[in-house]
């Protein structure tokens, strides 16, 4: 093996295999650059607890006298609920499940309380941006879990607590407090515990489960038809036109933010493909220029390779020097690249937490995994069309 070698490097070019070298550098680091400043920012731009949220919308019918008069006028009926499903940018669109009955909430601290009226509303669990082990509702336990807005507790503590002198509450305190819940309907009265499971940003409403809204709608408003006011919709594509076009022809609107949101969370997956596309495009030219620089090698030496074939060297055993060069390449590359991405990671999330104090940077799981997926498909097509090439002879 060492003989062959030191027979065969001889018309290395080292210029050519710089190039290569570079080349594939620059591209690697591109691609696996890109992959982890997606997944560092994707949680800035889709809001929520969610890592991967999709993209949702809020969708509402105009008020205006009309719908004000009508007095169901801004329900959405069955057949205009299919007709939203059937669009070409809706992936999914299901209703806001309304309380029928009437709700009372009461909190105590320190001797002092207060209780005011309130509501619940309930969507698919599929739905809700608040990972919890607690969102499901068992009538015997009488305790019902529930998910408020991160801006109501803003509300509370900025505002209505600050006016009255009242104690103010971070997201832990509020969780542990119970909450006297009072349901009532058709003649019936019944008094629950409330607990607040979550904080939820995509969702702006008081929120129980589907299972514990079935269930009460049943108990206390059995003879009331529950339509849905609000339907919330997963978008395909949120920048596409049909989809302004289609609500405004309809009277239809959504939530402050939600469709620009969707936007800027599109031109964010279209920017990273792009990138990672110009970085592929890199890896693939950088691997044309190794193919030629070992084509160019192999033709330099085609009349030893003849020879060592002709004295019974196997065509493995000449291959293997110029695959065992593109290995190392291909490592050095690898490991230079990651080295790379890590460093320009540690400055960029240290201005994005300066920026954002809350940030959290993403896994890099994914990162290692891509890499090493860009490395083994790199070499694996060195090694063939290396081969391939000595067998030609």
């Amino acid at each position: 093996m060492n003989l062959v070698w030191k027979l065969l490097r001889q018309h290395i070019s080292k210029s050519q295999l710089t190039g290569f070298f570079v080349a594939n550098l620059a591209g690697m680091f591109i691609v696996l650059l890109s992959v982890q400043v997606y997944s560092d920012l994707r949680p800035l731009f889709s809001g929520g607890e969610s890592f991967l949220n999709k993209d949702y919308l809020i969708l509402t019918k105009k008020i205006n006298a009309f719908t004000s008069l009508a007095g169901n006028g801004s329900i959405f009926t069955p057949e205009e609920i299919e007709e939203i499903r059937r669009q070409s940018f809706v992936r999914k669109a299901n209703g806001f499940t309304p309380s029928a009955f009437g709700v009372t909430a009461g909190i105590r601290m320190g001797g002092r309380g207060f209780a005011t009226e309130m509501f619940f509303e309930s969507v698919p669990d599929e739905y809700v941006d608040v990972n919890t082990t607690s969102w499901k509702f068992d009538a015997t336990d009488r305790v019902i879990p529930i998910i408020i807005p991160r801006n109501y507790l803003n509300l509370y503590n900025f505002g209505f607590a600050q006016a009255r002198n009242l104690p103010k509450l971070s997201e832990k305190i509020i969780g542990s407090m119970p909450l006297e819940v009072e349901l009532r309907g058709e003649g019936k009265r019944q008094h629950f515990e409330g607990r607040i499971v979550g904080f939820s940003d995509r969702l702006n409403t008081i929120l129980v489960p589907q299972q514990f809204m079935d269930w009460a709608n049943q108990t206390f408003a059995p003879e009331k038809t529950i339509g849905f006011s609000r339907l919330i919709v997963e978008a395909g594509n949120p920048a596409d036109p049909h989809i302004v076009h289609y609500f405004k022809g309809k009277n239809y609107e959504t939530e402050d933010g939600k469709l620009d949101a969707g936007k800027t969370m599109w031109f964010l997956n279209m920017l990273t493909s792009s990138v990672i596309a110009v970085g592929l495009i890199i890896c693939a030219l950088s691997l044309y220029i190794l193919m030629l620089s070992i084509y160019l090698l192999l033709q330099k030496n085609n009349v030893k390779l003849q020879n060592l074939l002709l004295i019974g060297y196997r065509t493995t055993q000449i291959a293997r020097p110029y695959q065992n060069l593109t290995l190392v390449l291909n490592g050095i590359v690898f490991c230079i690249a990651m080295i790379a991405v890590f460093i320009m990671r540690h400055y960029y999330t240290n201005w994005l937490k300066e920026i954002w104090p809350d940030f959290t940077s993403g896994s890099t799981g994914f990162l290692f995994g891509m890499g090493v997926a860009l490395f083994l498909l790199v070499s694996l097509l060195n090694i063939t069309a290396i081969r391939v090439k000595i067998n030609k002879l």
